[in-house]
C-alpha cells in the first residue's frame, strides 16, 4: 500500500513507517555531530523518560542515549502496528529508537502502558531492580487528553478554556492558509480543577515518590518536567486559562519536589521551552497562526530550534553544563524558551501577526515550515523517503 497523510482538521490520522523511522534516525545523526563538544564529567548514565515516544520526550531519550550513552527506559502508550492496519507514530519512532540503540550497544527498554497507573510504574521498577539500574535523570513528558486516579479509579478530562470570559481569537489553517476566528468559552471550576488532575504535577510527584521508595533514584537524581508559558497572545486561552492553571501546578510540585529530595541530593525543576508543532500543540488554537509567525521571524534571525536541537540545548548548555551549574530564573525554572521571548523576537512576531490574512498567509509567515513539521510529526514529509514505494505490512519498520 502507498501511505498518504489523512489530515482532518489539526489531526493527522495515519503514519508513515519508513519516514518515522528516517525522522529518528535524522536527530540521532544530528545528536551525535553536537555531541562531540559536549561536557562529558556530569553525564547521566540511566534516563527514565515518561512520554518517550514523540516531540520532546523523545528527543530527550535520544540525546541522553546517544549524546551521553545513558542506558534508557521509556514508557508510552500507543497501539500497535498490525500486517494490515498502520500504527500511531509514537510507536514506529519507539521501535526506531529502540533498534538504533540496540546498533550502538546501548540499553534500552521500552514499557508500553498508561504512564498514570500503578501497574506501570511498578513495571518500570520492576524493570530497573532486574537490571541493577537507579536513574540519575527521569524526564516527564506525558501530554494526554485524560488521566485515571490510581486513588480513586475516576477519570478526569482535560479542557482548553479560558477564565471569566469568551475568548475569541484568530488561527490559521496550514493546508489552505484560510485565517478563521474562533471562540472558547469560559471553563467551569469543575472542569478547571480536573485539568490540574490530568496535566498538573500530582502524577509526576507520584512517581518520583513511588520510584524514591523502591530504591531506583541515584542520589544527585535530576528530574525535570516540560513546559510552556507562550507570548501575550495566547496567554487569554493558554497560560491564564486552565492549562496555565495546571502548570502552575507542575511548578509548585517542581519546589515540593527538590524538599523531598534533599535527602539524596536529588533536584526537581520545570524546564519551560520552545513553541514548536507537536501533536498536543498542533490542536491548540491560536497557536498555528503564531507558530508560523514565530518561525518566519526565528529563521530570518537564525536562532530557530526544533525538538531535538532545543533539547540538546537543554541538556549541554543547562542541565549537565561542566561546571555543574543548571542556570534557573526567579522561580526555579530552565528557560530554555530564552530565544523566542526575546524581545526582539517578540516584537518582530507581533508586528507579523497583525498583517496577516488568508490571502497573504503563505508569503508573510512561514506557513510551509510549520506545515513541513505538522507532517513530519507522523513520519511525511521527511527527505529522504519514498513516499510512492510500497509498504508491505505495517507491523515493522
Amino acid at each position: 500500500m502507498i501511505i498518504k497523510p489523512m489530515v482532518r482538521g489539526s489531526v493527522c490520522l495515519n503514519a508513515h513507517p519508513a519516514g518515522c523511522k528516517k525522522a529518528v534516525e535524522d536527530q540521532i545523526a544530528y545528536t551525535k555531530k553536537q555531541s562531540a563538544s559536549y561536557a562529558k564529567n556530569k553525564a547521566p548514565k540511566n534516563a527514565l523518560i515518561l512520554g518517550c515516544s514523540n516531540g520532546y520526550g523523545l528527543a530527550s531519550r535520544i540525546v541522553a542515549a546517544f549524546a551521553y550513552g545513558a542506558s534508557t527506559v521509556g514508557v508510552s502508550f500507543e497501539k500497535a502496528g498490525s500486517e494490515t492496519k498502520w500504527g500511531p507514530p509514537g510507536w514506529y519512532n519507539n521501535l526506531a529508537f529502540d533498534k538504533a540503540a540496540e546498533r550502538e550497544g546501548l540499553f534500552s527498554h521500552t514499557i508500553d502502558g498508561d504512564a498514570f497507573s500503578d501497574e506501570i510504574k511498578q513495571s518500570v521498577i520492576d524493570a530497573a531492580k532486574k537490571k541493577g539500574m537507579k536513574f540519575d535523570l527521569v524526564i516527564y513528558s506525558l501530554a494526554s487528553p485524560v488521566r485515571t486516579d490510581p486513588d480513586t479509579g475516576i477519570m478526569h478530562k482535560s479542557v482548553l478554556k479560558p477564565f471569566g470570559k469568551t475568548f475569541t481569537g484568530k488561527t490559521l489553517d496550514p493546508f489552505t492558509g484560510e485565517l478563521k476566528e474562533i471562540s472558547a468559552e469560559p471553563a467551569s471550576d469543575e472542569e478547571a480543577a480536573a485539568t490540574v488532575k490530568v496535566m498538573g504535577g500530582e502524577d509526576w510527584e507520584r512517581w518520583i515518590k513511588k520510584l524514591s521508595e523502591a530504591g531506583v533514584l541515584a542520589d544527585g537524581c535530576i528530574t525535570a518536567a516540560y513546559s510552556y508559558i507562550g507570548p501575550e497572545a495566547t496567554q487569554a486561552l493558554y497560560r491564564k486559562g486552565t492549562i496555565g492553571k495546571a502548570k502552575e501546578h507542575l511548578e509548585a510540585t517542581a519546589h515540593s519536589l527538590n524538599d523531598f529530595m534533599k535527602s539524596f541530593s536529588g533536584k526537581a525543576f520545570v524546564s519551560v521551552n520552545k513553541g514548536l508543532v507537536t501533536r498536543a500543540s498542533a490542536v491548540i488554537p491560536v497557536i498555528p497562526l503564531y507558530l508560523a509567525s514565530l518561525f518566519k521571524v526565528m529563521k530570518e534571525k537564525g536562532n530557530h530550534e526544533g525538538c531535538i536541537e532545543q533539547i540538546n540545548r537543554l541538556f549541554s548548555d543547562r542541565l549537565y553544563r561542566a561546571d555543574g551549574t543548571i542556570p534557573v530564573d526567579s522561580e526555579n525554572r530552565i528557560r530554555i524558551d530564552d530565544w523566542e521571548l526575546s524581545d526582539d523576537v517578540q516584537k518582530a512576531v507581533d508586528a507579523l501577526m497583525v498583517q496577516v490574512t488568508s490571502e497573504n498567509s503563505e508569503k508573510l509567515t512561514d506557513l510551509a515550515g510549520y506545515r513541513h513539521d505538522f507532517l513530519a510529526t507522523n513520519g511525511f514529509d521527511i527527505a529522504g523517503v519514498d513516499y510512492d514505494a510500497d509498504i508491505e505490512r505495517f507491523d515493522r519498520i
